[in-house]
């Protein structure tokens, strides 16, 4: 059962799942077409799911469940992983790969693997205060504060 995002209970999980590359308008509108879809029968064992979604910046894609309405089961989880592959296919992005760090330039959102990240970090081209995604949030509330945040303040402090 699909709610507006900023509907959501602050508690709902999150995943939080990023795209290698900006998406284009197009792909953005197709995605929301198929994450929509996918979210008003999302259901943990034959029990539909309080649930929603947002996209953000053209490269992520942010789902929520409201686990005191009815928990996430495992198979729910797959079934989210499932279109998520397909979204992945379907745009030729990577958005299962947690060993890739976004972060902002400016006004521009780059995304880099770890390694390369760790390495800008050595050479200073990055610093403590550049805004990185976390990505590791829990929660719309812990999204809503900790999301975007220095990466002194996030798991990414240790490279610096």
């Amino acid at each position: 059962m699909y709610v507006p995002f900023e509907e959501m209970p602050k508690s709902s999980k999150i995943w939080i799942y990023q795209s290698d590359r900006k998406l284009s308008d197009e792909e953005i509108a197709e995605a929301d077409k198929i994450v929509k879809e996918f979210v008003e029968s999302w259901a943990a064992h034959s029990t539909p799911l309080q649930a929603s979604y947002i996209i953000k910046y053209n490269r992520f894609i942010i789902l929520a469940v409201d686990q005191e309405y009815h928990a996430a089961s495992g198979c729910s989880i797959d079934s989210s992983v499932r279109i998520i592959q397909e979204l992945e296919n379907k745009f030729g992005v990577d958005l299962l790969d947690k060993m890739n760090v976004t972060y902002r330039t400016g006004e521009f959102i780059t995304h880099k693997t770890l390694v390369d990240f760790k390495k800008m970090a050595k050479e200073r081209a990055v610093n403590k205060n550049t805004i990185v995604f976390n990505n590791l949030v829990n929660t719309i509330e812990e999204f809503e504060e900790f999301w975007e945040i220095p990466a002194e303040e996030s798991w990414h402090s240790r490279f610096f």
